[in-house]
């Protein structure tokens, strides 16, 4: 198998996914949790979105613990689809700094500056109108620049807009696995609320109530304010699949309330640890627990859980 030639060189991967000892390189960070069921593995080359990072002279990634730019003409880590337009988005002429995140939608790719200066020069207008009709979308600091087509994400039979720089899965294998994860928790169910719902990988596929920061759910600022017990006892079943910072204040309304199952999902198994010691202090234990390797390469571990009292 071909080695990453970027493989500690770059900052994105701390482990060699090529390595014929990938997984137990992998598991030997995995944090300490009684796992009730198989790891769940995903694979190399799968990702649907990259970050990337420029400056007048380069484009590409992080050097390995350096804010240094490597310039990257392809990762073995990320679809075709991606790695087809590195080459054209390299040649863009820059201005300033910032990062670039590109995502593969349904029905092209979406590329979202994020830059540390607000406007761009007419040299990088016109180039960027010059890029291939796949690039169907490009913003720069929130605003659209070009936008042939409005990307499309799909949950199944569901589609919905991909909203600019809206919460995705890295890679369809590993989110549809977490779907049918759900599903299978949720069966029987007959009222759901999903919370965090992003742009709704399992609000559709339980019929749940979504509410979320940004997303097709409902608008709520779920950590300034999170649904009361009151609100949360008009359902049977809870799903949360926040970001990295957990869900303190709604683990604190979800431990005085009468719901009988929690599904959480976590990509940072500190905070996940934090809020898993609120539910079983309340009298929740956990029925199944599972970990996922989503972040290929990475010392990143999701972690999908089920809490019953």
């Amino acid at each position: 198998m071909n080695k990453c030639p970027f493989f500690n060189i770059c900052g994105g991967c701390d482990f060699d996914f090529t390595d014929e000892n990938y997984k137990q390189q992998k598991l030997s960070v995995l944090p300490h949790i009684d796992i009730t069921d198989s790891v769940i593995w995903g694979e190399f080359g799968q990702r649907r979105r990259a970050d990337f990072a420029f400056d007048d002279k380069h484009f590409g990634f992080y050097k390995k613990q350096s804010k240094d730019i490597i310039d990257i003409s392809k990762c073995m880590n990320i679809v075709p689809e991606i790695n087809d337009i590195i080459p054209y988005l390299s040649k863009l002429p820059w201005c300033g700094t910032g990062s670039v995140l590109v995502t593969l939608c349904e029905n092209g790719i979406d590329v979202s500056v994020s830059a540390d200066i607000p406007f761009f020069n007419t040299e990088l207008k016109n180039a960027i109108e010059k890029l291939p009709n796949n690039i169907i979308r490009f913003c720069w600091n929130g605003k659209i620049i070009r936008n042939y087509i409005t990307p499309i994400i799909n949950f199944d039979d569901n589609t919905v807009e991909y909203t600019i720089n809206a919460f995705l899965q890295p890679t369809k294998q590993t989110e549809k696995a977490l779907r049918d994860l759900v599903i299978k928790h949720c069966i029987n169910a007959k009222r759901v609320v999903d919370l965090f719902c992003g742009l709704g990988n399992f609000t559709f596929a339980t019929k749940a109530t979504g509410y979320d920061i940004v997303g097709n759910g409902i608008k709520r600022d779920l950590f300034k304010k999170p649904l009361t017990a009151k609100q949360l006892n008009n359902f049977d079943v809870i799903i949360m699949d926040p970001p990295r910072g957990g869900a303190l204040a709604q683990t604190k309304e979800i431990t005085k309330s009468n719901v009988k199952r929690i599904i959480y999902v976590s990509c940072n198994p500190n905070t996940f640890l934090r809020d898993k010691n609120l539910l079983c202090n309340a009298g929740y234990k956990i029925t199944y627990i599972t970990a996922v390797d989503q972040f290929v390469g990475s010392v990143h571990w999701e972690i999908f859980s089920v809490f019953e009292k």
